[in-house]
């Protein structure tokens, strides 16, 4: 392992790697025991399936308390993703983008969509395997949500929506096979380069919600949105040719 000198290695406020819940679950799973392509895959599951889809009360909370809320979007699953990794002694880092907010629609209620601000904060984690960097992507979405999502639109290779932007839908790459892996990377529309931690990047490019929006989204909107996640999920809410519009809407704006 690398010394924790090592900026790509090291804890910080977010990635706190140090916190008793994260060091237990580092140490009931045996991850530091298996070998360096195991111990990525076997932290990428986790978080991918284990850390359901879902909305938290902000981008910038550090990897513990995504643990406990147990589920996670891009940033916040990005989070504990990177502290688990550094824990056992993976370089990584973030890469920061923005994405259309076309990619989001179905999961955000119509009746607040318009609301949503046009460019929504993402990223993606890079790690450092077999002497490369590795883009790693694939994580936000839980199977049982990427499956629904499949059966619902059958044919379909190219989406934006529902958290998904691919022109792969039937067959998206997001297993890990030591090398990149993508799910929402057709929406991407801004590019702000890569950062040692979540930490730099948020305290740089912070969500603009505004006050009034700020307040609705982490007291009501995504609870809805979770809600409506959790009801596409176990098959109770179908989902429409919406993300068809958005698919549109992202191509225009991009």
């Amino acid at each position: 392992m690398r010394q924790k000198t090592d900026p790509l290695h090291a804890a910080s406020k977010l990635l706190d790697f140090d916190d008793d819940r994260i060091a237990r679950l580092i140490a009931d799973r045996g991850w530091r025991e298996l070998d360096e392509f195991d111990r990525i895959g076997a932290i990428y599951d986790f978080v991918r399936n284990e850390i359901a889809f879902g909305y938290n009360q902000a981008d910038d909370i550090p990897a513990s308390q995504v643990l406990s809320d147990g589920y996670g979007q891009c940033n916040t699953k990005g989070t504990l993703f990177m502290a688990l990794l550094r824990g056992v002694g993976i370089r990584c880092r973030l890469h920061g983008f923005a994405i259309h907010k076309g990619l989001q629609r179905g999961v955000v209620p119509e009746l607040v969509y318009p609301l949503t601000p046009k460019e929504i904060l993402h990223s993606w984690v890079e790690i450092e395997f077999e002497h490369a960097w590795i883009n790693l992507e694939g994580f936000i979405l839980d199977d049982a949500f990427l499956n629904v999502l499949q059966a619902s639109f059958p044919g379909t290779n190219s989406l934006c929506g529902y958290g998904v932007g691919t022109d792969c839908l039937s067959a998206p790459p997001v297993m890990w096979e030591g090398q990149d892996t993508y799910i929402q990377r057709t929406g991407i529309v801004q590019d702000f380069g890569v950062f040692e931690t979540p930490d730099t990047f948020y305290e740089t490019h912070g969500q603009s919600f505004g006050w009034l929006r700020g307040i609705l989204y982490r007291h009501l909107i995504r609870h809805w949105m979770n809600a409506r996640v959790r009801a596409f999920r176990s098959g109770r809410m179908k989902a429409h040719n919406g993300a068809t519009h958005a698919h549109k809407e992202a191509a225009n704006a991009t």
